[in-house]
């Protein structure tokens, strides 16, 4: 499963975040971020990879200046 993460540089810019993708319709969930990323407030925001040009888009509408950046990632279950 792909996934992106958002990180902030601020708690309330992540939670911000988070509202405006549901206000969306955006599935989303809020999540501690991961140590390989290393920077940020310690929560991000998940959402499905499909969603990523609407999410850039609310980004740069009103959280341009707390962005830290999207990452890609990918979950693999089993072995």
């Amino acid at each position: 499963m792909n996934y992106c993460i958002a990180v902030f540089k601020s708690r309330s810019a992540t939670l911000s975040f988070a509202r405006q993708l549901k206000a969306n319709n955006i599935p989303c969930a809020i999540i501690n971020t991961p140590i390989s990323i290393g920077h940020a407030c310690g929560i991000s925001v998940k959402f499905s990879n499909e969603y990523i040009v609407k999410a850039r888009e609310l980004i740069n509408a009103r959280l341009k200046m707390s962005f830290s950046g999207i990452y890609s990632l990918n979950e693999h279950f089993g072995l």
